[in-house]
């Protein structure tokens, strides 16, 4: 297991992250459910994480992608939370979950 890496490179994360960050980005735009929205968010920061981390193992320089990721961790953690009791109090006054109809609330 000690040179798994060594047969991987960086190029085959940051497709790995492209690709994550391609279907969350696809999530978003398709899901009209809002815990489709937030899981398409999940995705794309997870894909970042995942560069972050490839750059930080695989780069020239001390980059220290881990930090920033654990950072973005600990943002999508917070953003989560909060988001889901948005939608549980939505959910609760609307009984739907629906983002086009929860926009209507605005006014």
């Amino acid at each position: 297991m000690t040179g798994f890496l060594e047969h991987i490179g960086l190029m085959h994360f940051l497709t790995v992250g492209a690709v994550l960050f391609c279907a969350g980005i696809v999530t978003v735009l398709a899901r009209r459910n809002a815990v489709g929205v937030l899981i398409g968010l999940e995705l794309v920061l997870n894909a970042a994480n995942l560069n972050l981390v490839a750059f930080d193992r695989f780069g020239p320089a001390p980059l220290r992608g881990s930090v920033f990721a654990i950072f973005v961790l600990a943002v999508a953690a917070a953003e989560a939370a909060i988001a889901l009791a948005i939608v549980l109090n939505v959910f609760d006054s609307r009984d739907e979950i629906d983002v086009d109809e929860v926009s209507a609330l605005k006014g």
